[in-house]
């Protein structure tokens, strides 16, 4: 058995092809009964929502189980109203000939038929109560006849419907009180690492905070299930492999989080060869490549499911989703809900590894009369590319990827209506877009800005192509030291796109350095210190055009820069190397450095425009985003001052129209 002193490392079993691997581990699940519905159990009504039933659902009483007035009025033989009109009323005598009745109230026998009140008047005659009728009202006239929603016998619900609102008053109007269901699946979700500390602590270097834990019991609850999140198991085989087996005791799936890749202290396959049967370490997908599909044998004979769910957050989520949540429905007798497809235009190209199917995050946005789909950077550990996803494009195994303007199908994270409303900026990062994205979604819920962090010089050829409803810019011109209009002029006025440039803020850039500036860094001089390791940002980047213009005025050589080459695509990213101790500094705005309270060496003033295609600007789409920039909303204004090193005077100007 292996223990924490002999234990090997572990490689992966196999690569399997996604379909193989689900075919293997179901083979296996249905060897050990576990692919059927889980047993029964009868539940109140009252507690039945979202359940699903075991079985059909027949009326044991009709409803309504009488004739039923389903009007004020009275109750008549419809041949005695035979020829009434308002000029020509018929009287009949009250309490034999009429009676009256209100809406739900039994028929009297040989009654068949209701006058509305509204076509009535009471009269008496020497000492007799008539009503006297206006209309005539053919047989079953304002009558619910017993068994007009539901008659004894019918069938009210089918087997395998899970159960909405109205079906639980349906079951309840045709005689029952309870309903046979399936159980709800018990899931654990046990998070194992070391370096793993509960949310809300204090953090140290190395520490991870867990959250997976949280967000895999959430999919599970999603899916109708009961879950228990146990809690952090250090990387011990023994205390994980006993937690696991003292878990799979009361639930039906154990999930163990973390420790299913290749590495030393990663357990998870061996403890599901020595709790049952491995069938699956490894699947040819990406994220999501190193998961563990098994089913562990108790010693009371019972089986269960036991997997293991990679640590990198994107591919546990994943990976859970697309094996693991197919089960538990299937448990409940349910399909997997089917997620909308869409066909969409990829903005940029696209490579995917070869021999894996890939699941590529994408933003959506309706640009004219295009759906656009912008591939969202990050890898199987950057949770925001699913938080800011719309949408999954599946490529498939030995595919060599997408090539920029190609049809792409998109399985959507969110209802086209919404994508529909979607402001899509793409270009140069700031953190105000982001302040502005939270305004325009407070004012206008129905508006979503989603801003994709590529340069200011793609951005612009993101407007050429039509992909992107505006694009945040600052790109120098070296001859001029103006901004944009150059970069405008060469890029989009040849292609006939007509732009608006307009003013949105200023701000400061500089090195973002350590707290303390350890390394004393003043100038950029000090970037071709031996001692001192930079990081850039990418090609296309303003803030890259930037250095380069003034590494040139200075006579600096960029090859005498440690670290030149490495980049990163947003201000904030920047400054998160250099607080992590990767880099001593690094090129980007005062705003980012104040955000990870790292300190700043200012060194230029530089102009951060939007671009706007002419016809977006009187575009309805567009139209509450440009109120809020144009009206210098107060609260905007004030949040962006807080930032730190932005200045907002142009704000709303037209610059030019070019």
């Amino acid at each position: 058995m292996p223990n924490d002193h002999n234990h090997e490392r572990n490689i992966y079993l196999h690569d399997v092809p996604l379909d193989e691997a689900i075919a293997d581990w179901h083979a296996a699940l249905d060897a050990a009964g576990l692919l059927a519905p889980l047993d029964t159990e009868t539940i109140p009504l009252a507690a039945a929502l979202g359940r699903v039933t075991a079985g059909p659902v027949w009326a044991r009483i009709s409803s309504p189980h009488y004739h039923a007035a389903a009007m004020d009025g009275y109750a008549v033989r419809s041949e005695e109203t035979r020829g009434a009109t308002e000029t020509s009323p018929l009287l009949l005598r009250l309490g034999e000939q009429a009676i009256a009745v209100d809406t739900g109230d039994p028929l009297p026998a040989g009654m068949n038929a209701v006058v509305m009140i509204e076509q009535t008047q009471p009269l008496t005659q020497d000492g007799v109560e008539y009503i006297e009728i206006l209309a005539s009202s053919a047989p079953w006239s304002y009558v619910r006849p017993m068994g007009e929603d539901m008659v004894a016998s019918e069938l009210v619900l089918p087997a395998n419907h899970k159960l909405r609102p109205q079906d639980l008053g349906a079951m309840a109007g045709s005689g029952h009180t309870e309903v046979v269901v399936y159980r709800r699946p018990r899931v654990a979700i046990l998070p194992t690492g070391t370096e793993l500390v509960t949310i809300g602590s204090e953090l140290q270097p190395g520490d991870i905070v867990e959250y997976n834990s949280l967000m895999l019991g959430a999919q599970a609850e999603e899916a109708g299930c009961v879950v228990t999140r146990l809690p952090i198991v250090r990387d011990n085989y023994a205390a994980i492999r006993d937690a696991v087996a003292g878990a799979l005791e009361s639930h039906d799936l154990v999930a163990i989080n973390a420790g299913s890749s290749a590495g030393s202290e990663d357990y998870t396959s061996a403890i599901v060869q020595e709790l049952g049967e491995l069938r699956v370490h490894g699947i040819a997908i990406r994220p999501g490549h190193p998961v563990v599909l098994g089913v562990a044998h108790l010693k009371s004979g019972k089986s269960k499911v036991l997997v293991g769910i990679p640590g990198y957050p994107v591919s546990a989520a994943m990976t859970f989703d697309l094996l693991v949540k197919p089960l538990l429905y299937r448990w409940q007798g349910l399909d997997v809900p089917e997620k909308p497809t869409t066909q969409a235009t990829l903005t940029r190209k696209v490579l995917s590894p070869m021999g894996e199917d890939h699941f590529l995050r994408v933003t959506l946005g309706k640009v004219g009369d295009r759906l656009v789909a912008t591939p969202l950077a990050g890898g199987a550990g950057v949770l925001m590319s699913l938080v800011k996803a719309d949408g999954i494009v599946q490529i498939p195994r030995f595919s060599e990827g997408h090539n920029a303007g190609e049809t792409v199908t998109v399985e959507l994270m969110r209802p086209l209506a919404t994508i529909d409303s979607t402001i899509v900026v793409i270009g140069s990062h700031d953190m105000t877009l982001d302040l502005l994205a939270d305004r325009l979604r407070q004012g206008h819920p129905r508006r979503t800005l989603s801003s994709a962090h590529v340069g200011s010089l793609s951005g612009l050829l993101a407007l050429q192509r039509g992909e992107a409803h505006l694009a945040g810019s600052h790109l120098l011109d070296e001859a001029t030291g103006d901004y944009n209009v150059d970069s405008i002029r060469r890029l989009l006025t040849p292609h006939g796109v007509r732009v608006v440039l307009l003013g949105f803020v200023n701000r400061s850039q500089g090195l973002i350095v350590p707290k303390g500036n350890p390394r004393a860094i003043q100038s950029l001089d000090d970037l071709l210190r031996d001692d001192v390791g930079f990081v850039n940002r990418q090609r296309g980047a303003g803030t890259r055009v930037l250095l380069d213009y003034a590494l040139k005025q200075k006579g600096l050589n960029p090859r005498q820069i440690t670290g030149y080459e490495r980049t990163e695509y947003t201000h904030l990213a920047v400054a998160a190397a250099v607080k992590s101790g990767a880099a001593d500094c690094g090129l980007g705005i005062l705003a980012a450095a104040r955000a990870l309270e790292l300190d700043f060496v200012p060194l230029f003033d530089e102009r951060y425009d939007l671009v706007v295609p002419v016809e977006q600007v009187e575009s309805e789409l567009l139209a509450p985003l440009l109120a809020l920039i144009r009206g210098r909303d107060a609260r905007f204004l004030a949040a962006i001052e807080a930032l730190g090193g932005y200045g907002t005077a142009q704000m709303g100007e037209v610059l030019a129209e070019l």
